[in-house]
């Protein structure tokens, strides 16, 4: 615990800050790509949870239950060393991008799929009464009114798959933790254990809590907006 208040473990931190700026541009590109497939994945087998053919329900529950009920990490390692014994170069970051994105996008289909449930089955008949297509149901009607409803939830999933970029550490990669890692176990660098984790877990903090915050409040927002629009609507009633 004393190096924690010793200077010179913290200045070892300012004369090496370049290694953990490095891990902590790598981690925002790995979980901004990572979020991209997983945005995609979530509303493509949410979709297909939501929809009236069995065999796309039956795709997406096979999809979402091997991907949930199997660990982040065995996924991860099974691509890339499953890639690299089978003689296909694949990069660290590539292969945590695809992992996390695919480990994610399971649990927002889920999301997706919870918000549109939860919308009633009414608004459905209406559209289908005035001729709207299963798309154009989903895009104009549902989706729109399930955002309060997905948004939580969904940014859950955002901060966990920031945090789960410390995965990558099992493969060797260049994250914010393999390179905190390697700077306290380091032959020129080692030591300043406390203060090295203190300010990556501090970094991990700056990237988490505002999204989260911001969220919280874009939720917030929406409801205010709506209990605006229904009371109007009731007085005049």
């Amino acid at each position: 615990m004393d190096e924690i208040f010793k200077a010179e473990a913290w200045g070892k931190l300012w004369t090496y800050r370049s290694t953990f700026l490095t891990g902590f541009g790598n981690t925002l590109r790995t979980a901004a790509a990572a979020l991209v497939l997983a945005l995609a994945l979530g509303f493509l087998f949410g979709l297909m949870a939501s929809s009236r053919r069995k065999l796309l329900r039956a795709v997406a529950r096979v999809y979402v239950e091997c991907i949930q009920n199997t660990p982040v990490v065995l996924q991860m390692c099974f691509l890339y060393y499953a890639l690299a014994f089978s003689g296909v170069k694949t990069d660290i970051i590539a292969t945590g991008i695809a992992a996390l994105g695919v480990y994610t996008g399971a649990y927002m289909a889920e999301v997706v799929r919870a918000g549109i449930s939860a919308i009633p089955k009414g608004q459905f008949e209406a559209a289908e009464s005035q001729g709207f297509g299963y798309m154009d149901t989903m895009v104009q009607i549902i989706l729109p009114q399930s955002i309060k409803i997905i948004l939580p939830p969904m940014v859950n999933q955002m901060v966990n798959l920031i945090k789960n970029t410390s995965c990558l550490y099992i493969v060797g990669g260049a994250d914010l933790i393999s390179l905190t890692y390697s700077f306290v176990t380091g032959a020129t660098t080692g030591g300043a254990y406390a203060p090295a984790y203190i300010l990556c877990g501090v970094l991990f903090f700056v990237i988490c809590y505002p999204l989260s915050h911001l969220a919280t409040r874009w939720e917030t927002s929406l409801k205010r907006r709506e209990s605006q629009t229904i009371r109007p609507v009731k007085e005049g009633v």
